[in-house]
């Protein structure tokens, strides 16, 4: 058989019907899922006069589409992979050997196996493998939309982006489209959004009941790695557990540092869990076996404060430069460590839009508006400059017509609070 239309084919014991089974899918109609991301993604082009994209990042090819294909190593090898999607079709070049991993979908029309236009792919040939990529490509996409269309392209190696531009491809960012397509979940698509939350937490209570001084930071974050793949996550983005004076500052990345009495223990999930959303909250522990210190509660209590102040001022139709002038005014103390973000967009990854603090806006912010169906994460990070320890603090949510739904369930720390 042809990779031509081959899906139309297919029999109910497809390999996508049966993923969408093992899954474990809760009633979620994935299909109409699938359906519904291609369709914000051609709806976004429309508006941008785009006649194609060329997509090469693996969660975009997955939200587009669905399918799914050793997300890290195409991440990292790009390009491995990938989509170009029209109005009206879509051609996915899969990695040599893979092109049954995408039987079944009802969003691809034609697999065909990609040329990889790298240097290790290619070696001292790089040129000339860059030449044919070019080559095939133009003439694919004349064939589809015309010579001289809009092209939004995604990240490529310099030499092949160079060369569409030498062949007279008319490019553009293909960011735009693709993430303002993200923004806005369906209600089947918030189904997992929600399936993945639900296992994450299972997992960060785990999590919380494994910690005991004397583990390693790495130890603790492994039981968190070990239950979210065995619920079916696809991988951790980050590796974001710190203790005690490795907290403050945030962003220090787990080791295989030993965990001390009574110390603070901070955890940023950022897993990319069930069907290949992003769950993404964020805990602080205490170790024990003695009580919090005055201090300790006095960083999570400020924490907790702005993230709750913050989600209380969201609302629909909000201008982001009105969230900016309305959230939480972080203590001067605090400021200089502060989160890089009051909060941000959150569907397969973090994404658009990107929510600054009332300082930063004048700097770093941009201006749009917060829809209903977009799905936010709150954050906070509290932590004086130089000082001994810090907490990180984060919930995710929905903003609804009237306002917004918490959708992120694990509990805070009572004793934390007092």
């Amino acid at each position: 058989m042809t990779t031509l239309d081959w899906h139309r084919e297919r029999s109910d014991l497809s390999d996508v019907a049966l993923l969408d089974n093992v899954q474990g899918n809760g009633g979620i109609d994935l299909r109409a899922v699938r359906l519904y991301r291609l369709g914000r993604v051609r709806e976004q082009m429309r508006k941008r006069g785009v006649a194609a994209l060329v997509i090469s990042d693996p969660v975009n090819i997955r939200y587009a589409t669905g399918a799914r294909n050793m997300q890290i190593f195409c991440a990292r090898n790009t390009p491995s992979r990938y989509l170009i999607v029209t109005e009206h079709r879509t051609i996915l070049f899969e990695f040599t050997g893979c092109e049954h991993l995408a039987r079944g979908l009802e969003t691809i029309d034609e697999v065909r196996p990609s040329s990889t236009a790298s240097f290790v792919a290619a070696g001292p040939s790089i040129v000339e493998r860059e030449k044919a990529w070019v080559a095939e490509m133009v003439g694919i996409l004349n064939e589809l939309v015309g010579p001289g269309a809009t092209v939004g392209m995604e990240r490529m190696n310099a030499g092949v982006s160079i060369a569409m531009a030498n062949a007279g491809v008319r490019i553009v960012d293909a960011q735009e489209s693709i993430e303002m397509a993200r923004a806005i979940k369906s209600c089947e698509e918030l189904k997992c959004v929600v399936a993945s939350l639900r296992a994450t937490e299972i997992a960060v209570g785990k999590l919380r009941e494994a910690i005991r001084p004397g583990l390693t930071e790495n130890e603790l974050w492994s039981v968190l790695h070990q239950s979210v793949i065995a619920q079916d996550a696809d991988y951790v983005e980050t590796r974001l557990l710190s203790a005690g004076g490795r907290t403050n500052p945030w962003f220090q990345e787990t080791s295989n540092n030993v965990i001390g009495e009574n110390q603070l223990i901070a955890l940023d999930t950022d897993v990319v869990g069930c069907h290949g959303y992003y769950s993404d909250f964020s805990r602080t522990f205490h170790a024990g076996p003695g009580a919090p210190t005055e201090h300790q509660r006095t960083l999570y209590k400020l924490a907790h404060e702005q993230v709750h102040h913050n989600i209380s001022v969201i609302k629909p139709g909000m201008t982001f430069r009105e969230y900016s002038d309305q959230a939480w005014n972080i203590p001067e103390k605090y400021h200089v460590n502060r989160y890089y973000l009051s909060s941000h967009g959150c569907g397969m990854t973090g994404e658009y839009p990107y929510l600054y603090h009332h300082a930063d806006y004048p700097a770093s912010g941009y201006d749009g508006e917060i829809q209903p169906g977009m799905t936010l994460c709150v954050e906070s990070y509290m932590g004086e400059d130089g000082g001994s320890e810090g907490v990180k603090l984060e919930q995710q949510l929905l903003v609804t017509e009237t306002g917004t739904r918490l959708l992120s369930m694990f509990p805070f720390e009572e004793e934390l609070l007092r």
